[in-house]
């Protein structure tokens, strides 16, 4: 078969790919780009944007896939990786320039949460994704004391600076308030916070912000469902049936005020002891996925006790631990499923008018 021939069955099969940000074929993005053809082999660059780096080797996998599948001659398929810049729109009537906004919420408190949250955010700035942190937990902010933040955020051209963790914008009431004062504010107080984090700090243009919300079901999910269109939420449990059953009600919280579920994660899953390599399910194990199951939502994964998380957040260093591969590599398959969550939701009503990527 020529190889003219081939380079048009290649881009006739780019037609039932799609583009995992925009929805749009990638026949019409131009996002495959240097094709060579030799004797079967094909080799091109697939250019992704930032906001789906996390599995941007995933989607080449499946493109290759998808070309040996439907092309009678190709062997095989060599496929190169570049990012792409594309402008985030401003999201809702607030001007936030974010592609993805995600609330990592619990029905109760002491799951880990916050913990939680903040490694998801941390993750998915070294997974080559442009976040953000929101720390929306305003009676309990503790976000600043797990990365170790401190400062009191300047004003410039009317706009909060954010504190940065590395490269990472943050911002959180704790960077407001003393250590140790409380803050005692009824819900008009709570939802004007909430509103100015969000339109007056200058986050830039995100691919993702992540909030962590406060624990429970109250003002700020409502506040930010009427603020915004959220992305969805991520509903974090322990294994055990009591943190199932306060899950539930946060689900059904968000259900309440038509925030797609993104999925849940089972924290604390279980224990291994360093001496003896043996595991301990202290809380459980398994719940979190069952619960998952019932309620038809994607189950993003386990993250077990970890002691070096523990001990290293509690001095700040949460940034630091999270370095280390083995400490590292739950949050990366949480983020990642996540990443594919929200990949699903655009196949499932995709954008035919977005932008065209520009290359960067």
């Amino acid at each position: 078969m020529p190889d003219l021939d081939i380079h048009q069955q290649l881009q006739n099969a780019l037609e039932s790919f799609r583009d995992p940000e925009t929805g749009r074929p990638l026949s019409k993005t131009g996002q495959v780009t240097d094709w060579v053809v030799t004797d079967g082999h094909v080799r091109c660059r697939l250019a992704l944007s930032s906001m789906f780096q996390p599995i941007a080797s995933e989607i080449a996998d499946r493109l290759r896939d998808h070309l040996i599948a439907h092309v009678p001659g190709v062997s095989s398929v060599e496929i190169s990786l570049d990012t792409l810049y594309r402008p985030a729109a401003p999201m809702g009537q607030i001007g936030l320039k974010a592609k993805a906004v995600i609330a990592v919420a619990a029905g109760k408190g002491g799951v880990g949460k916050s913990t939680l949250a903040a490694s998801i955010a941390l993750t998915l700035e070294r997974l080559g994704a442009k976040t953000g942190l929101m720390d929306a937990d305003v009676y309990g902010p503790s976000v600043p004391h797990l990365l170790g933040l401190e400062g009191r955020p300047e004003i410039v051209d009317g706009k909060i600076q954010p504190i940065r963790c590395g490269s990472m914008p943050v911002m959180s009431m704790g960077f407001l308030i003393g250590r140790d004062q409380a803050v005692v504010w009824r819900g008009p107080m709570l939802h004007g916070s909430i509103t100015q984090f969000l339109r007056d700090t200058a986050w830039g243009e995100l691919d993702y912000l992540i909030i962590d919300m406060p624990p429970g079901t109250g003002d700020v999910a409502l506040t930010l469902s009427q603020l915004l269109p959220l992305t969805g939420a991520v509903i974090v449990c322990t294994p055990q049936e009591v943190a199932l059953l306060d899950a539930s009600k946060a689900m059904a919280m968000f259900e309440k005020t038509k925030v797609p579920i993104l999925g849940i994660v089972e924290n604390m899953c279980g224990f291994t002891d360093p001496e003896s390599g043996k595991t301990f399910d202290i809380f459980g194990r398994g719940g979190a996925r069952s619960k998952a199951e019932e309620a038809s939502v994607p189950f993003l994964g386990e993250v077990p006790i970890q002691i070096a998380l523990r001990s290293e957040s509690d001095e700040g260093r949460l940034a630091d631990v999270l370095q280390n591969p083995r400490i590292a590599k739950p949050f990366e398959d949480v983020c990642r499923a996540l990443t594919r969550s929200i990949a699903d939701q655009i196949a499932a009503r995709p954008s035919i008018g977005a932008p065209l990527p520009v290359l960067g």
